[in-house]
């Protein structure tokens, strides 16, 4: 009879065994876990430190466009200025002259105005038979012509130039209706 009874103690060990072990974990995970007041500084802390470098990092970014920005718009008032001597010599070029030297140091100097400012990146726009945009060129007059397209420049009064997709100065021009 002892045996029997060692047997169904064992049986009911072993039953009880598994409940109990079960027990425990379902405790555990109902139970919210304790928080370790250091880790919890240390997470507030390290977030902290993460916000900061973000915002220093935002803050770089942001002073290097506006530094690039400032350079483009600086070169772009530089330009502006020099646009009416670039007018001036294009106005004596086609005048008619009868000293071949004057006209050819005038030729020469706008030759080298030209290189100055590609050199800077202005490209200069505003062709007659080009078609009319007026995000670049600005529409004085307008001709009824059959010869010219609809929406095609005519004729040019001032030319356009622009530093990459800033425009300096918008053409003047007369549109072909």
């Amino acid at each position: 009879m002892e045996n029997t009874e060692k047997t169904e103690l064992t049986k009911q060990t072993q039953e009880q065994a598994p409940e109990t072990a079960e027990t425990p974990e379902i405790e555990e995970t109902a139970e919210t876990p304790e928080v370790n007041p250091w880790e919890e500084k240390y997470n507030a802390e390290r977030d902290a430190h993460l916000r900061v470098a973000a915002e220093f990092d935002n803050f770089r970014k942001r002073t290097v466009k506006e530094k690039e920005a400032s350079y483009g718009n600086g070169k772009a008032d530089a330009v502006a200025k020099m646009l009416p001597v670039y007018d001036n010599l294009e106005r004596a070029l086609q005048q008619e002259t009868a000293d071949a030297a004057y006209k050819k140091g005038v030729e020469m100097t706008m030759n080298e105005l030209v290189k100055i400012l590609t050199g800077l990146g202005v490209e200069i726009f505003g062709q007659v038979g080009d078609p009319f945009d007026p995000q670049l060129h600005n529409a004085v007059m307008h001709i009824e012509s059959d010869e010219l397209e609809e929406n095609v420049i005519a004729q040019v009064f001032q030319k356009g130039f622009k530093i990459g997709d800033k425009v300096v100065r918008f053409a003047m021009v007369q549109v072909a209706n």
